[in-house]
């Protein structure tokens, strides 16, 4: 009777003790996870940043990813208006030509319809004048260099004001006046010059004129300009964005099958079953551990500096890193191996590398490829980042987009790219898998 006594008081006591344990858990866990966003909070200065943020940037930014504006500019210096599209020279109209929505002269009055009572006016003398519903007109000149306007304090906050700028930005457009030039250019939705330029004969032409109508160009038959002048495009670069999506999947390629045709051999002298030097087998890993420890940027730093920039760098940087990745996993799959296929094959009395041929690679050939795979998925978006520092690939030319601080649905057009040929990759990634390998993902 003492001993069942003894035994229900040690039961109660190790249940109260649980009860306080999963108590204090219920507590700690919460508070622990409170102190760390608050570390976060501190650490990143999630406040500050708060306050940084400019919604106006951020809704730019967004119009300019899927519309472009028409520039209208005047040389303040040597005087002439000129035209174009995103304010490039490959955009800018023909001689005598202009929008419709500018009418007008530069000797009295150049006017510039910008809509919905939104209207800008080039007058002589560098003067200027923008009408604005709700607000009037605004009136700037330059005089001796300096800028002088009808504005007085305080200005609201959609114009930026100084004796050498001025900027006033609505929902109509934007004027810009400085001691060089004063511009307005007025947003439009959509990508312009995607299929053709202004100097092409099929800009403005419909599919069923190109395909359908008479000859346009009398030079040449209408499918294969149309072709040629899209293909040739100077603003989108469609050729040289072809090229780089080849030079982005090459990279990926090249890279991964190129790590997994070096890693293969390396694997059995890191396996404890096909290498009886335990020193050399500790080697081997550790040279595995390193060349995967260290990301493919920092190698493709490195690389670019020894051999200099170029999608081969990034080639490189990729297979040296995927190369201790896939000897890790293959010198793992290697230990796992069946012994009793091994000795079927040594049994008709194969030699050691027809033993290794026979018995033990087609038990990993499945692992080795589906991995494989698998990263030549990853690597693919990897070289886009590569390849934006050597160089080479869809990456460079996103970055040169970005850096423009200007042309940013040429940025949303790479990325749309990008996605696509991610998506392309991995589904054909899967269908090849599901072939060689007799299953599907």
């Amino acid at each position: 009777m003492t001993d069942a006594t003894a035994s229900l008081g040690s039961a109660k006591t190790s249940a109260d003790a649980l009860f306080q344990r999963k108590r204090i858990t219920a507590f700690a866990v919460p508070a622990i996870i409170v102190a760390y966003l608050a570390y976060i909070a501190i650490a990143f200065d999630v406040a500050g940043l708060a306050q940084r943020a400019s919604t106006e940037n951020a809704v730019i930014l967004a119009s300019d990813s899927w519309s472009y504006k028409t520039h209208v500019t005047r040389d303040n210096r040597r005087g002439g208006t000129t035209y174009a599209i995103e304010g490039e020279r490959k955009g800018a109209y023909a001689e005598g030509t202009r929008p419709a929505w500018v009418s007008g002269d530069e000797e009295t009055a150049l006017v510039i319809d910008l809509e919905d009572g939104h209207e800008v006016r080039f007058l002589p003398d560098n003067a200027v004048a923008y009408d604005v519903p709700g607000f009037g007109t605004i009136e700037a000149q330059l005089v001796d260099g300096s800028l002088i306007t009808n504005l007085s304090d305080p200005v609201p906050d959609w114009i930026n004001l100084s004796d050498q700028r001025m900027t006033v930005t609505t929902d109509a457009g934007r004027l810009t006046m400085t001691r060089t030039r004063t511009e307005v250019f007025r947003y439009f939705p959509g990508w312009e010059l995607f299929w053709f330029t202004l100097d092409s004969p099929y800009h403005n032409r419909s599919f069923t004129e190109i395909a359908l109508g008479d000859r346009i160009d009398p030079g040449r038959p209408n499918i294969s300009g149309a072709v040629s002048d899209f293909w040739n495009n100077g603003m989108w670069r469609h050729k040289d964005v072809a090229w780089a999506i080849g030079e982005t999947i090459l990279m990926a390629f090249l890279g991964t099958f190129g790590a997994a045709m070096l890693a293969l051999p390396l694997a059995f002298v890191a396996a404890k079953r096909f290498s009886p030097f335990g020193a050399l087998r500790f080697g081997m890993r550790r040279i595995f551990d390193f060349v995967r420890g260290v990301d493919a940027l920092i190698w493709t730093v490195v690389l670019a500096r020894a051999f200099g920039p170029g999608p081969l760098t990034g080639a490189l940087a990729i297979l040296i890193t995927d190369s201790g990745t896939f000897g890790k996993i293959f010198s793992e799959a290697l230990e796992n191996v069946d012994e009793k296929q091994i000795e079927g094959v040594a049994s008709t009395g194969a030699k050691p590398l027809q033993r290794y041929r026979f018995g033990v690679i087609p038990q990993i050939v499945p692992i080795l490829l589906s991995q494989v795979l698998y990263f030549l998925e990853s690597n693919t978006r990897s070289a886009t980042i590569i390849g934006a520092i050597t160089g080479g690939g869809i990456g460079l030319m996103l970055t040169q987009a970005i850096q423009t601080q200007k042309d940013w649905e040429e940025v949303s057009y790479y990325i749309l790219l990008i996605v696509i040929m991610v998506m392309v990759m991995d589904s054909f990634s899967g269908w090849l898998r599901g072939k060689l390998i007799g299953r599907k993902d």
